[in-house]
């Protein structure tokens, strides 16, 4: 599921994306980011289901082998570790992906294989993928561990398959990271008698409110946020703090603000984490200085006021 850091880059780059794009229709703008956050669960299920079809397409070339004029021993009798593989079975088994894919339509593998085939042959080739058909243990402990490599060393580093999920959908290149993450934890607890259900891609309703709220009060509140950030760097032009700094430091004091269960430390720690992935080098103390100073003022004024979780 996404997790509210996610979310908060999420904001982030909307915010940005309507500030350089000098659009101010902040329905359309939100129902984009809403649209992109759900795009992110297609990346995590075409991700789950190209395990599945990597392993058919290795099935497919079995059966073929079986039926050539001149067939060899390894032709008639073929190790079928990989394509008898437990977890990858219980994924295409789940009725849960099946229904998904066919909801929404999802036919990027049917419609472009010479993927499926590039991870293949590439798995094939590997040394990782010899060592596992060469293994005699048959247990799910054993076919768990290599498709969780399989995926860290052969999918998630694939650039060709990073360039085509690029074209498929602009916003995927910065959530890739994230959903590749998410792929590897759902891998890990998939259990040896348990069915393979796809989760829900908010923790709770709360999470999914916080996409539009937090959205929605930086944009509407930017001039008196920026007004804030001004009257605590007194040395600094506006024009001279970087516009995502400025971004981020506003969508802080907007959590400040309006999410009374977050507390203030938490809000200043994400956004100094934020930074750094996408702001400068400097970014981070920056950040961490105006709020902590905004943050302090504000509490001993009684303007920010925390309850409950947010008080900790």
């Amino acid at each position: 599921m996404i997790n509210r850091r996610h979310i908060r880059v999420k904001v982030m780059q909307s915010v940005y994306a309507m500030l350089q794009s000098h659009n101010d229709d902040i329905i359309r703008e939100e129902k984009f980011l809403k649209h992109s956050v759900l795009k992110m669960f297609d990346l995590y299920v075409l991700n789950m289901q190209l395990l599945v079809e990597v392993q058919k397409l290795a099935a497919k070339k079995i059966a073929l082998s079986k039926k050539k004029i001149l067939a060899t021993e390894a032709d008639l009798k073929p190790n079928t570790k990989f394509i008898d593989n437990k977890v990858i079975n219980i994924i295409a088994e789940s009725v849960s992906v099946e229904g998904y894919l066919e909801l929404n339509n999802l036919k990027h593998w049917e419609d472009n294989d010479e993927y499926v085939k590039i991870v293949f042959e590439e798995l094939q080739n590997s040394d990782l993928y010899k060592k596992y058909i060469a293994t005699e243990e048959d247990s799910f402990k054993i076919d768990k561990a290599f498709v969780i490599d399989f995926f860290k060393e052969i999918i998630a580093p694939n650039e060709k398959l990073a360039d085509f999920y690029e074209d498929e959908m602009i916003s995927w290149v910065d959530d890739i990271p994230f959903v590749n993450t998410w792929v590897v934890k759902t891998l890990s607890k998939q259990k040896a008698n348990g069915l393979f259900v796809l989760g829900s891609l908010y923790k709770d309703k709360d999470d999914e409110e916080f996409v539009s709220k937090l959205f929605r009060k930086t944009v509407l509140k930017q001039a008196e946020y920026k007004q804030i950030i001004e009257d605590k760097t007194p040395n600094w032009e506006s024009d001279r703090i970087a516009e995502i700094d400025m971004i981020l430091l506003q969508m802080s004091i907007a959590e400040f603000f309006n999410f009374p269960s977050i507390p203030t430390r938490v809000s200043i720690n994400e956004y100094i984490e934020i930074s750094k992935d996408y702001s400068t080098s400097k970014s981070s103390y920056f950040i961490n200085g105006v709020l902590d100073k905004i943050s302090k003022e504000f509490i001993a004024n009684d303007k920010i006021v925390k309850i409950g979780r947010g008080l900790i």
